[in-house]
């Protein structure tokens, strides 16, 4: 359950520590006091998106943490991304909102993205808006909220599977299908440009083979010159000595004083490996000479092979590689058309059991919500006659459709306020107050579901008063007898039976508004409520009749024990 709010520089908030406590807990002040504030300020700490306007003028961020304890270790939100409550099962909730949009979070102390945050706040609390009802007289939501209660996860995802596959197969038939003329043009096209790269008998690594030839047939001359020059260096000529003789005719020479000593020895063997290195040389030289055959026609050829290399790659990649991807992908492509037809059958066969398959998996999750429909029904049933709706008659219809994402359901909730009147749809005749309750039922109902600990109703009971007031109270007391609960009111009745009564009040200090939360004893509920029912005038009267509520809401709690 939430144990602390701490809330600084939040609108017209600047410091708050509000203490909450199990069972029932009411807020109330008068409009614009900033009870809404401290709503937004528990939504802002459980990852609810938040605007830069939530920080109070002036300041350079706001700041709110919240403490829950009783939080259980094994809680998937937490475990999922390895954190987890205190030994004693504390949980901290921070975060701080920059006036340049940035976030920080942290859950115990480690920092977490928003997401995260939103992810851990949601399976603590939940918040109940006054215009949650909205979403009531929305009959897209009414499927939504059956599936919640018939816990028809698994069966719904099973569904989805096996329609999503269904709809891709459709998508390649339709991919598949196409006008006469356009299946010439293409087969037309896709010949075309697979007879011009296969005539062009592409290879891979030419580019750069070519490239190299290129360069020497191009500089062909400059090479034949250069070789020349080195072989007649090395091997000489008619009438030159060249090197390689060179070396030998000195190796020869020393030969002769090698038994004078031992440096002219090495001197001899230095030479004679000279004439071997130059020797090799040379008839390398003399190789690569015999090797390079020039012509032009080569050079010529080689040209022309580079240039229509470079027009392909203008049309087909960018690569000889690219080009051969090319290829590959349009003789797919040809095959595809040519032989549409033929997968079209064999598409259209499987899309038949595919949807055959959807339809009796669709047909499963009817039954199921069907089932949890007659269930729904009388559980909400049941709860509108505690909060003083008994004639009232609540129905869940499902009208078949075409197999569509959420399965073949369209369903409505209806209801009759009045003995006598047929079902209608809840938008047709709904009143504010009457919508107020159905939507308390119907999250009372599905909160029993959840592993959620607390609820916070913020204004719920707009449109409610009388003796309905009464119920919505006791109702909500019944609620916080299994779960906290934390309600934002204006009536008297909700205020009065609460376990602990917090009253928001609005002042000022130093020019600016500040608004201030404080826990009330008796003799200030007392007040309190003689203010929710006659403003500022508090006659005795008036005080006698809100001790009477409160000791009357006493006498009820203790029932509830």
């Amino acid at each position: 359950m939430l144990q602390l709010l701490h809330i600084e520089n939040i609108a017209i908030i600047e410091r708050a520590d509000i203490s909450f406590e199990r069972g029932f807990n009411a807020l109330t002040g008068e409009t614009g006091a900033g009870k809404s504030i401290v709503i937004d300020a528990l939504g802002a700490v459980l990852g609810q998106r938040t605007s830069r306007d939530l920080i109070r003028t002036g300041a350079e961020k706001a700041f709110v943490s919240a403490v829950f304890d009783g939080v259980p270790a094994n809680l998937p939100a937490l475990s999922d991304c390895g954190i987890a409550p205190e030994e004693n099962g504390t949980l901290l909730l921070q975060r701080e909102v920059y006036a340049d949009g940035k976030n920080v979070c942290r859950v115990n102390g480690r920092p977490i993205t928003v997401a995260l945050l939103r992810e851990i706040g949601g399976s603590l609390l939940n918040i109940h808006g006054q215009h949650d009802g909205a979403q009531l007289l929305d009959e897209q939501q009414h499927l939504a909220y059956l599936d919640r209660f018939g816990r028809t996860d698994g069966q719904r995802e099973h569904y989805s599977a096996l329609f999503a596959a269904m709809r891709e197969t459709q998508r390649k038939i339709a991919s598949l299908k196409m006008d006469e003329a356009e299946k010439a043009r293409c087969v037309d096209s896709l010949h075309h440009q697979i007879e011009e790269l296969e005539r062009a008998n592409l290879q891979q690594g030419e580019e750069e083979v070519l490239a190299a030839r290129r360069n020497i047939l191009r500089n062909g001359e400059k090479f034949i010159a250069a070789v020349e020059q080195a072989d007649a260096c090395l091997n000489g000529g008619d009438e030159t000595l060249g090197a390689v003789a060179a070396l030998k005719e000195a190796a020869d020479a020393l030969h002769g004083l090698r038994n004078l000593g031992d440096e002219f020895d090495q001197l001899s063997d230095r030479l004679e490996e000279l004439r071997c290195e130059a020797y090799d040389l040379a008839t390398i030289v003399r190789d690569k000479r015999g090797e390079f055959d020039f012509s032009p026609q080569e050079l010529d050829a080689v040209e022309s092979r580079c240039d229509l290399l470079y027009r392909l790659k203008k049309k087909y990649g960018s690569t000889v590689e690219e080009m051969l991807d090319f290829l590959a992908h349009s003789k797919e492509e040809l095959d595809r058309i040519e032989y549409a037809d033929d997968r079209i059958l064999q598409l259209e066969k499987t899309l038949a059991e595919q949807r055959e398959e959807a339809f009796l998996a669709a047909r499963e999750l009817s039954e199921a919500r069907k089932t949890a429909a007659k269930e729904l029904e009388s559980r909400i049933l049941l709860e509108l006659r505690e909060l003083d709706m008994a004639k009232v008659r609540f129905a869940i219809t499902f009208e078949e459709t075409e197999l569509l994402d959420g399965g073949i359901d369209a369903v409505r909730f209806l209801m009759s306020a009045n003995v006598g009147e047929e079902l209608k749809p809840i938008h047709k005749i709904a009143s504010g107050g009457e919508l107020a309750r159905i939507m308390l039922a119907l999250k009372n109902v599905l909160a029993e579901l959840e592993s959620v600990q607390t609820m916070v109703f913020d204004e719920v009971d707009t449109g409610v008063s009388g003796r309905a007031a009464q119920r919505v109270a006791e109702k909500l007391a019944k609620v916080s007898r299994r779960k906290q609960v934390l309600c934002v009111t204006h009536l008297p009745q909700l205020a009065a039976m609460a376990d602990a009564h917090l009253g928001v009040e609005k002042g000022e200090a130093n020019g600016r508004t500040l608004t201030t939360v404080t826990r009330l004893d008796r003799a200030a509920r007392q007040r309190e409520l003689a203010r929710l029912t006659g403003g500022e005038l508090q006659s005795d009267a008036m005080l006698k009749g809100a001790e009477e509520l409160l000791s009357a809401a006493e006498a009820f709690r203790k029932t509830l024990h």
